[in-house]
């Protein structure tokens, strides 16, 4: 097992064993955190129409603050995880947090373009990429027989923050615009997660996970790829699944209010997408557990396929809301299959290093998807071409998804 599924001793408490009651209390806490600080993520496609109106700009430089958030949000789960290894979980939400509050306090005094951008990627991205793949990786060490299920719940987070913060922004820059919006959000955070931080204090007693960790990996074997090949495969494949992804999450605010239904509606349909996105998620770890992660991966990606078409056949008010409820319902499952990919075909001392890799690779899938749908939009005045290219970019993942499911398994060998 590696540094990054061990904390710091805390002398002042015992270990406590994974599977516990604290356990379960920990996952809660976990989850609130993601929910909370999932903010960063669905702040600028809900924001990006009052944006481009404010800076006269097009509507692919308008995406352009989600883009970097995106990338922040990637780098900052890196460099979170390092820093919670080398000085515990407490202290990288501690400092996700307090890079959160900044950016959005931040975002009330910018006056040009250049300036929000680099606000929402040095700052908010990075503070929330704290709240991602950090947490998953310190839950996954506090569960054993229930693993999927729980790295599942608290990938959750992401997603409860998209039904949950989209129609508050919303309704904040109705009402007050949206640099008082940022602000105010900022102070919230700032209050309400640094209590929960530190309730992360604890730690588990680790030789139970690693020899259930170890006794998974050896059960489940490899591809007969080699390990470096299968980290290439899975890391395009996360591209290319979230390119496809991030053209509903990102501009289907815009896209309502293109077809004159307004931007309410959108930010209604969001929060929508990301609610049922939830079932998924939550779905994907009890299908995980019985089909395997390459299978659950496939099916996801074959069924957000299907849903992207069905953008492209309707869009009147009614037909978009289901369109949006069936695209969470699909798609909520892909990016933990990739977790659950990882730890059934890689050993559990590098899974944290592993893991890192793909969803930074799917963070780069959404940044890019993000601003190449706001790019195809300006070259062609419309959205569909954006949607067909979605279609292109996610029939490259059920390929990999396919090559990866006829490929002949053999055992990996695995050492303490």
């Amino acid at each position: 097992m590696t540094r990054s599924a061990e904390q710091p001793p805390d002398r002042s408490r015992p270990a406590v064993p994974a599977e516990s009651i604290a356990a379960w209390q920990r996952l809660g806490v976990v989850l609130i955190l993601g929910t909370i600080g999932g903010v960063g993520m669905w702040f600028a496609p809900v924001v990006m129409p009052a944006v481009q109106a404010e800076f006269a700009i097009t509507r692919g430089e308008a995406a352009l603050p989600y883009t970097f958030a995106t990338l922040g949000f990637a780098f900052g789960s890196v460099l979170m995880g390092r820093l919670a290894d080398r000085h515990g979980i407490v202290v990288a939400v501690v400092g996700g947090t307090l890079a959160l509050g900044a950016g959005f306090i931040a975002v009330g005094a910018v006056a040009q373009l250049w300036q929000l951008v680099l606000v929402y990627g040095l700052l908010i991205g990075v503070g929330s990429g704290a709240m991602f793949g950090p947490l998953m990786a310190d839950i996954s060490h506090w569960f054993t027989r229930r693993r999927g299920l729980a790295v599942a719940i608290a990938a959750s987070g992401s997603y409860f923050a998209g039904a949950l913060w989209p129609p508050i922004v919303q309704h904040g820059v109705a009402q007050y615009g949206w640099r008082a919006t940022h602000v105010w959000i900022g102070v919230f955070c700032v209050v309400s997660m640094l209590p929960l931080a530190f309730l992360l204090h604890r730690r588990v007693e680790m030789q139970e996970t690693m020899i259930a960790g170890q006794a998974a990996a050896g059960a489940r074997g490899a591809l007969g790829i080699s390990p470096g090949a299968l980290q290439v495969l899975l890391c395009v494949a996360g591209v290319a699944c979230c390119v496809a992804m991030a053209m509903p999450q990102v501009h289907i605010v815009a896209y309502c209010s293109d077809l004159g239904f307004g931007v309410a509606r959108g930010a209604e349909m969001l929060s929508l997408m990301l609610g049922f996105g939830i079932i998924s998620r939550v779905a994907s770890g009890y299908i995980a557990d019985r089909i395997g992660g390459v299978r659950t991966l496939l099916l996801g990606s074959l069924l957000q396929g299907v849903a992207l078409m069905l953008y492209l056949l309707f869009d009147g008010l009614t037909s978009l809301y289901v369109v949006s409820a069936l695209f969470g319902l699909f798609q909520g499952g892909i990016v933990p299959s990739y977790a659950f990919i990882v730890r059934e075909y890689f050993p559990p001392h590098e899974a944290g290093t592993r893991l890192g890799l793909v969803i930074m690779s799917t963070l780069f899938g959404m940044a890019l998807g993000g601003w190449m749908s706001g790019m195809i939009f300006d070259l062609t005045g419309s959205y569909a071409s954006a949607f067909l290219n979605g279609l292109a970019w996610n029939l490259l993942n059920v390929c990999i998804g396919v090559w990866l499911l006829l490929r002949p398994s053999r055992r990996l060998a695995i050492t303490a």
